[in-house]
C-alpha cells in the first residue's frame, strides 16, 4: 500500500551565525539603508572576526574605505558550507531586517568562491528576497536557472580558476541567456581564482544600487 502523508515539523531551527557588521559613517538608525550580505569563501569558515574581512568589502571597510550601505558578513561553521544552511540564513536575514534599519526593497547578495555558491544556491531557493545578487566565482544549478531569469545578476569568474572551474559560471550564464535573462557576465583573462579582487570595486557599488524590488 502507497500512503501520501504530511510531515509537519513542530519547531524551526536555525543555525546561530556569528557575523559582522559595517555601519555607514555617520550612520543614523532613523534612516534606512540599503543592505549587502556577503557570503565569505572555504577558508573564512569558523569563529574568527579577522578572517570576516580577509576579503572584499569588508576588507576595504577596515582599511578606511566608506560605503553607502549597512553590510552583514555571516560565518559558516568549520567543516560545512552554505548550501546546508539556506534556511538558517533566511532566518538571519529576518533578525537582520528586524535589528537595522534597512530599505527591504534594495537588499543585495554577493559572495565569492563556496560562498559565490551559496549566493546561486540562496538566490535560486528565494528569489524575491534580493534586489539585486553578484555571485564571484561560484557554482550554481543551472538546469534551475528560470528561478532567476528577471533578477539582476553581475557573474564574475577568472577563465584560468583551478579551485571553481570557469565553465560553472560559464553554464549559469548560458543557462539564463536561453531562457530569457540577460546577465551581466565579467570574464577575467588570466586571472585565476582570486576573482574577487577585481571585482568588489566602484563600478559594483553603483550597479547595485541602481536597484530596489
Amino acid at each position: 500500500m502507497v500512503n501520501f502523508q504530511t510531515f509537519e515539523s513542530v519547531s524551526k531551527q536555525s543555525y546561530p551565525f556569528p557575523y559582522l557588521t559595517y555601519l555607514p559613517e555617520n550612520y543614523d538608525p532613523a534612516k534606512q539603508y540599503p543592505l549587502v550580505v556577503f557570503l565569505h569563501g572555504a577558508g573564512e569558515r569558523g569563529n574568527d572576526r579577522a578572517s570576516l574581512a580577509r576579503h572584499g568589502w569588508f576588507k576595504q571597510a577596515e582599511q578606511g574605505e566608506q560605503f553607502p550601505f549597512i553590510m552583514v558578513s555571516p560565518q559558516c561553521p568549520e567543516g560545512k558550507y552554505w548550501g546546508s544552511y539556506i534556511e538558517s540564513l533566511n532566518v538571519f536575514l529576518d533578525t537582520i531586517l528586524e535589528t537595522y534599519p534597512v530599505d527591504r526593497k534594495r537588499v543585495y547578495l554577493t559572495g565569492l568562491s563556496m560562498g559565490g555558491t551559496g549566493t546561486w544556491l540562496w538566490s535560486l531557493s528565494n528569489p524575491e528576497r534580493f534586489a539585486a545578487v553578484a555571485p564571484i566565482c561560484g557554482t550554481g544549478v543551472y538546469w534551475f536557472a528560470e528561478r532567476l531569469v528577471d533578477k539582476p545578476l553581475w557573474v564574475f569568474h577568472g577563465d584560468k580558476d583551478e579551485i571553481v572551474p570557469f565553465f560553472e559560471s560559464e553554464h549559469m550564464v548560458e543557462s539564463l541567456r536561453k531562457r530569457g535573462g540577460d546577465p551581466k557576465f565579467t570574464v577575467l583573462p588570466g586571472v585565476g581564482h582570486n576573482a574577487w579582487e577585481y571585482a568588489y570595486n566602484q563600478e559594483l557599488v553603483d550597479w547595485f544600487l541602481q536597484y530596489s524590488l
